[in-house]
């Protein structure tokens, strides 16, 4: 950006829905997303390794933070995105991954914004039986991941991803129809 008024329009939202790679390489997809950093948030300590994450029992989600324009893509349509690329009925697991820091979850900064998150998984509750297991929390605090976790999947194509690659074409074929 070149430091215009319009940067100062942009908002962040923090996305948990599993791994971590997945879900950011499909958050990058989406027109309006300015910008995904994944990392940890919510937890018991700060600065965790992903080794600490994964077998230490530190409380946090893998999450990806999430910069958008919400004149181009406003939090309620991105959410819909996410809702389409995560199990909400699953709790502490998505695809294979089974674990605390694998759990759903909004994480939000202000106070419009947990209205939206709200009322979207309000909505979303709507369409099963189940209660829907996506958590809409403060952010209490976020670290970015190490640099290897990164765009992942980018560096990585064969890596591992829990969404499945259904799930991308239909949010490349949503994006098409834009």
């Amino acid at each position: 950006m070149d430091g215009s008024s319009s940067e100062a329009l942009l908002r962040n939202i923090f996305l948990a829905g599993g791994c971590f790679w997945g879900l950011q390489k499909y958050m990058d997809l989406i027109p309006g997303v300015v910008s995904t950093q994944v990392g940890y948030a919510n937890g018991k300590t700060r600065n965790p390794t992903y080794e600490e994450v994964c077998h230490a029992q530190t409380g946090h989600a893998e999450t990806v933070k999430v910069e958008y324009d919400p004149d181009t893509l406003p939090l309620k349509r991105l959410l819909s995105f996410y809702f389409d690329a995560i199990d909400p009925l699953t709790r502490n697991r998505q695809g294979y991954d089974v674990g605390p820091q694998y759990r759903t979850g909004i994480y939000y900064e202000s106070e419009e914004d947990r209205r939206i998150a709200e009322d979207s998984v309000a909505e979303l509750q709507k369409k099963y039986s189940k209660p829907v297991m996506v958590e809409v929390v403060p952010l209490e605090h976020y670290d970015p991941a190490e640099e290897e976790h990164q765009k992942y999947l980018e560096k990585h194509p064969a890596g591992y991803c829990h969404i499945g690659r259904d799930t991308f074409k239909k949010v490349r074929k949503a994006v098409e129809q834009l």
